[in-house]
């Protein structure tokens, strides 16, 4: 049993009265996506099932989010907060989160990432899906040479621009040379965040 299962069995349900509240997080973006409640039979199937099942207070029934929508959220990890009283789940949504057809149920600005991961998600939509007048749909077409070229063409500007020390123009070049980046991951069906995870291996090797 891991460690993470063990602290799931402590959860202080008398603490909470049989309910504990629930913050439901975008895995791969960080995003917050909505907020429920779960009793020890919604933690149950949501664990069996591997799709996040709430306790509705409205309805006194289980609920499994999507079952009338489609938009499940599929489950990556449980955790518990220090306290036990407390769950924290990342998932991988299908569709939008909220009924009132919005990814997420809170209205935020966002972080880095979850921009990032919406940038990616274009990206990847513009791979998928060809429009003539986008210059991402464009560059795909033009195929993988051409899309590397432009990256090492933006890799030199941005080394020139730095060298030039001119500030507004290095930022402008780095949004270039990551863009084009993110553009050749895709197009070798990869993504940042398996970049970032390679990051975070070397961090322990580098730091």
């Amino acid at each position: 049993m891991s460690i993470k299962q063990k602290k799931l069995l402590k959860l202080d349900w008398n603490k909470v009265h049989g309910m504990v509240p629930t913050i439901i997080q975008d895995y791969l973006s960080n995003e917050i996506l909505m907020h429920g409640y779960m009793n020890e039979e919604a933690l149950l199937k949501t664990q069996k099932e591997g799709f996040v099942t709430f306790y509705s207070r409205g309805k006194k029934r289980l609920w499994t989010k999507g079952e009338t929508s489609g938009n499940f959220l599929k489950v990556i990890e449980i955790t518990t907060d220090c306290d036990n009283d407390s769950l924290l789940i990342l998932a991988e949504p299908t569709g939008k989160t909220c009924h009132l057809d919005k990814k997420s149920c809170f209205s935020l600005k966002g972080d880095y990432l979850s921009f990032l991961y919406e940038l990616e998600r274009i990206i990847e939509d513009r791979k998928n899906n060809y429009i003539k007048n986008s210059y991402t749909s464009n560059l795909y077409k033009s195929g993988t040479q051409r899309i590397a070229q432009k990256v090492g063409e933006e890799a030199v500007e941005t080394i020139l621009a730095a060298m030039k020390k001119d500030a507004n123009e290095l930022i402008n070049e780095s949004s270039d040379l990551i863009y084009h980046l993110l553009v050749l991951l895709h197009n070798q069906n990869l993504n940042f965040n398996l970049i970032i995870e390679n990051l975070k291996k070397r961090k322990t090797i580098r730091s």
